[in-house]
């Protein structure tokens, strides 16, 4: 059953799973106007440049709703070990415990990448540096927060592949709190 669209902000959620499902270039103009109830007049309406402009709303649609709920409360500091507790639970929620794929992950995969360089790299990058400061306020050294950071992130990703590559979604649930665990388990003296 397709959502009545009124708005352009209707329509982002829906080319998001578009996106996740068929990647940039196998989301073909057809299979979007398909799946969203539009048609090309209202898609161009919404989107003057075209499939890029939507590949690009729906990125920064991304980035904002990560920013809210993950990077903002990571470097907050005030409570790390709670802030990274909700940094758990919120990537839990967002990719559906394992059964949504990372649509930033997607595009970063494939020739994609290079027209969407700057905005796959501030994903990535942004949620390492949020919780570089989240690991330091718990007292690690930068090159400990910043390798521990790279380590959940890369597992976060990696245990999304995984867990769809053997069509089993729990495999991701099981990593992040492997992964959550061993955050939070480690301190250090600081720098």
């Amino acid at each position: 059953m397709v959502r009545q669209v009124t708005e352009k902000s209707d329509v982002i959620p829906l080319l998001g799973e578009i996106f996740r499902e068929c990647g940039f270039a196998g989301a073909s103009l057809s299979e979007i106007t398909r799946r969203t109830g539009l048609g090309k007049s209202s898609l161009y309406h919404f989107f003057p440049q075209g499939k890029q402009e939507m590949a690009e709303a729906v990125l920064d649609d991304v980035a904002t709703w990560f920013e809210v709920n993950v990077f903002k409360p990571l470097r907050a500091g005030k409570n790390p070990d709670t802030s990274i507790d909700k940094m758990f639970k919120q990537v839990d929620s967002y990719f559906y415990s394992g059964k949504r794929i990372c649509l930033v992950g997607v595009f970063a995969l494939d020739d994609t990448r290079d027209l969407f360089a700057v905005r796959i790299n501030a994903y990535f990058s942004s949620w390492t540096k949020a919780l570089i400061i989240a690991l330091k306020h718990r007292g690690l050294s930068t090159k400990d927060a910043r390798e521990s950071a790279e380590d959940v992130v890369a597992g976060i990703q990696g245990a999304l592949v995984l867990a769809r590559s053997q069509d089993n979604p729990r495999i991701f649930t099981r990593t992040l709190k492997r992964l959550q665990y061993r955050l939070l388990s480690s301190s250090g003296s600081g720098e």
